[in-house]
């Protein structure tokens, strides 16, 4: 059996407090959704299961997002869902696990994707004490000293951490001012605190003024002596990406033309205090899996939760950096948490096609130690 991607778009990310703050985060979440409808034709009735990832699951993210998304979008009640956490990892899973379902033949479509608004619904709002069981175990840490033990480690200095982050800076902006977003990308309509309306349809977070001197300025985020900061760490965004997936039976029958298939999937485990190493053994199994050499991918995205994290992906992998994060990644676009894996899987598919490439793959760090890649093949239009 086989897993195809039908489409994939997602919402622009918008800065903490600015352009989509305003959006309730189900309304956020229909916004591909509906979109993913539109561009395809397809009826939503064909659709056989939603599943959304979303870290923050309380509050207004809380009572299964997905599930209220498709009831709020008009799709038929029939149409069922679900809203799963696995940290930052929540939307790639949420993709792979609808590419495992329509393979092994319980479904022929599946929309998968993921959102955050972390403007309404702050991020560690749904997290209370943890227990002495785990506590005596591990001496966990914020994801930020996590970061800072990865640089020490590597022996990342500050100037090549923001050198990193003043190229994802670039990149972004230049992908921006060469449209290269415009395939995947769809605006959103908000409603102004003074009653007007608008189109959100901009990335909010890339900051095309970044300079390495004013980069290297930045005081350190976590540690007095660090060199992690605001500046070499991923932004705090809103946003929701989403991936429609068929089986080889479903695209026979829907009549639809694929983008992209998925190759293979996998998820690991990790050291849980360093904890954002995970990349490195995810891309390490799903290589020797597919019989596949770094040199064999054409495009990767690596989730730039931390400037480090990528870096040690490069360095581990053998992937160059002229093939990673072609359009800058979460330090200038922004990490909306859920929907993060889904918008890595949306980026990839289109650039590939853009680029011609045949092979990309997409990898993410996840919180208390694991890891996620996947692997997918353009499929020629």
């Amino acid at each position: 059996m086989e897993a195809y991607i039908i489409d994939a778009c997602r919402t622009p990310r918008g800065r903490r407090k600015g352009g989509l703050a305003g959006v309730h985060p189900v309304d956020l979440c229909l916004a591909p959704m509906q979109a993913t409808i539109r561009r395809t034709g397809i009826d939503p009735a064909q659709i056989e299961d939603v599943i959304i990832g979303c870290v923050t699951e309380t509050d207004e993210q809380g009572a299964c997002v997905a599930r209220s998304a498709i009831l709020a979008a008009g799709w038929p009640v029939d149409v069922p869902g679900v809203t799963l956490n696995r940290f930052c990892g929540s939307g790639q899973t949420a993709v792979n696990l609808a590419a495992h379902a329509v393979a092994a033949g319980a479904h022929d479509l599946v929309y998968a994707g993921g959102v955050e608004s972390m403007s309404r619904v702050p991020m560690g709002a749904d997290m209370g004490a943890l227990p002495s069981s785990l506590t005596s175990r591990f001496d966990l840490v914020p994801q930020g000293l996590a970061a800072e033990m990865v640089a020490e480690k590597w022996g990342y200095s500050r100037q090549q951490l923001d050198e990193f982050a003043l190229e994802s800076q670039r990149r972004a902006w230049t992908a921006m001012q060469e449209q290269r977003f415009a395939r995947s990308l769809i605006g959103v309509s908000v409603t102004r605190p003074d009653g007007t309306s608008a189109t959100i349809a901009t990335d909010e977070h890339p900051r095309p003024q970044s300079t390495l001197d004013g980069l290297m300025a930045l005081p350190p985020s976590f540690r007095p002596d660090g060199r992690i900061h605001a500046g070499n760490s991923s932004g705090i965004v809103d946003g929701a990406a989403g991936v429609l997936l068929a089986s080889k039976g479903g695209v026979d029958r829907l009549g639809v033309k694929p983008r992209a298939r998925i190759v293979d999937t996998v998820v690991v485990g990790s050291e849980p205090v360093i904890m954002l190493t995970g990349p490195i053994p995810a891309c390490q199994k799903i290589l020797r899996r597919t019989g596949m050499a770094a040199s064999d991918i054409d495009l990767v995205e690596v989730n730039e939760a931390f400037a480090p994290v990528p870096m040690i992906t490069m360095q581990e992998i053998g992937f160059p950096h002229d093939r990673v994060n072609v359009n800058g990644g979460a330090i200038a676009l922004g990490h909306p948490l859920g929907a993060s894996g889904a918008r890595l899987m949306t980026m990839l598919v289109h650039e590939l096609r853009a680029r011609g490439g045949r092979y990309g793959l997409a990898t993410m760090c996840i919180g208390v130690g694991q890891g996620i890649a996947t692997v997918v093949e353009r499929i020629e239009p």
